[in-house]
């Protein structure tokens, strides 16, 4: 299952099926730069300054120059892999190691498995990565769409309902195939549960016209008017518990939680938790793909269309971390206490 509307590449000639293939398709340098060439110009090169699609000389190692108006076009400009020092193999490495393992990758794991020097390295990898786990103009879910929040963080005692102190709060929709079936789902970290927020969310990945099912909180009341076929349980009128009532979101509400626990150890910034959901979107939506190798298409596919952002940029706000069941630890910390071991 993957989302609508995308290209369908062919195993064993767009991307390698399994690791043997992947050395037989990036044995060298040129190689992967060809590669990345093909991917980002599917129907060949064509020259941002003039538009033309002759193709092009190749004056330096990832330089292309149109020959109608020599321009000069770099092949990573533009992509997650500007300005990168690293080879373009070890980035491909990185890329199918994320999208191989069914449960994704932490920055420590890739780091060893990469031999990169640097466990901050490996940290910016990921995150620029999932950053471009996410397909620009991607379709909305349609059909029928059950919607909820859930709480990401440690146990608050005292606090009851949908009151929080310093949790994160996740909205979830997900698309509901048949009786039980999940199909696609969207995850989107939101401030609170306000109307504007939720009825917000809602707009933006559910096509108008869907039936969309919810619980009683207020905050939906909005959403028939928005065009909507408005479906509500009042979880607390039902003897039965809401995990019944509205089964998708909630499943997917603990895979979720279960995938944060176990892959990254419940250490999540608040700051890059948007992309974190993003990894487990990408991840989620794609469960069923019996080619692996499609996956790490998909990433390289997508990582061209991503503007670059530095490891700067990811450092530049103080990290606050909170955790899952006390298994918090400071992403700082880690970083430095894996420096020193």
């Amino acid at each position: 299952m993957g989302e609508s509307g995308e290209h369908r590449p062919r195993g064993g000639v767009d991307y390698p099926r399994d690791l043997v293939e992947f050395d037989e398709f990036f044995p060298t340098e040129e190689s992967c730069r060809r590669y990345l060439e093909r991917v980002r110009w599917r129907e060949g090169f064509v020259c941002r300054a003039c538009g033309c699609n002759d193709e092009p000389w190749r004056i330096r190692r990832d330089v292309l120059l149109c020959r109608h108006c020599r321009a000069e076009s770099r092949l990573t400009a533009g992509t997650i892999l500007e300005g990168t020092r690293k080879p373009l193999r070890l980035w491909y490495r990185a890329m199918w190691e994320l999208t191989s393992q069914k449960y994704g990758a932490n920055a420590l794991g890739l780091q060893r498995v990469l031999g990169l020097g640097s466990y901050t390295t490996a940290w910016a990898w990921l995150h620029k990565l999932r950053r471009a786990m996410v397909r620009p103009g991607r379709d909305r879910l349609h059909g029928c769409v059950e919607v909820d929040e859930s709480y990401v963080g440690g146990e608050e005692p005292g606090v009851r309902g949908r009151e929080t102190i310093k949790k994160a709060i996740v909205a979830i929709a997900v698309e509901v195939e048949g009786d039980t079936s999940i199909g696609r789902i969207r995850l989107r970290h939101v401030p609170d549960v306000s109307g504007p927020s939720l009825q917000g969310f809602v707009a933006d990945v559910v096509d108008p016209g869907a039936s969309v099912h919810t619980d009683g909180w207020p905050s939906y009341a909005g959403l028939g008017a928005l065009g909507y076929e408005h479906r509500i349980t009042v979880i607390s009128a039902s003897p039965n518990p809401a995990h019944v009532l509205l089964p998708a979101v909630h499943r997917v509400a603990a895979l979720l939680k279960r995938w944060l626990l176990g892959t990254l150890q419940g250490a999540v910034s608040v700051e890059h938790l948007p992309y974190y959901l993003d990894e487990f979107t990408f991840r989620f939506n794609r469960r069923t793909s019996r080619a692996r190798g499609m996956l790490f298409y998909r990433l390289v596919e997508q990582a061209v269309q991503i503007d670059h952002v530095t490891t700067k940029v990811l450092f530049r706000t103080e990290v606050e971390t909170w955790g899952l069941a006390g298994l918090s630890r400071s992403l700082i910390g880690e970083r430095r206490n894996v420096g020193r071991g």
